[in-house]
């Protein structure tokens, strides 16, 4: 496991070439999103450009924390990969969608789920947690 300061932790843990999980268990805020940012890059330069990141155990998020979440799609884009988002809390699934983020940054009801959709590509169309479908 990967302690980042504060209230965050990260463990890894690598499916296959160039693909990851990171289960992120803590607070995603202005104490904290620096360094996940940069383990998070380390795990995407290190040669898994694909990485989902999972959600579930976050407790909070604030702006800085979904400001790293978009600094990582970024890197994935640059190195070839793809960024996921799994088990994402009510709360900070408000968030993305208030701000629109969801529909940059791909998220999936489970890991399971974000994997396949890594592996095998997208399908045409996702299902938000809601059940609705968009294009």
């Amino acid at each position: 496991m990967t302690d980042v300061p504060d209230t965050l932790h990260l463990t890894v843990q690598h499916l296959r070439p160039g693909l990851a999980i990171a289960t992120v268990a803590g607070d995603m805020d202005t104490r904290t999103a620096d360094s996940l940012r940069r383990k998070a890059s380390e795990i995407i330069e290190e040669g898994c450009p694909h990485l989902i990141l999972d959600l579930a155990q976050v407790r909070f998020c604030d702006s800085a924390g979904l400001s790293a979440l978009i600094g990582l799609w970024h890197a994935a884009q640059a190195a070839g990969g793809a960024l996921g988002l799994a088990d994402v809390p009510d709360r900070l699934m408000r968030m993305l969608v208030l701000t629109g983020v969801d529909a940059v940054l791909p998220v999936h009801a489970t890991a399971a789920e974000a994997l396949t959709t890594m592996t095998n590509g997208p399908s045409t169309s996702t299902a938000d947690r809601s059940g609705a479908q968009s294009p």
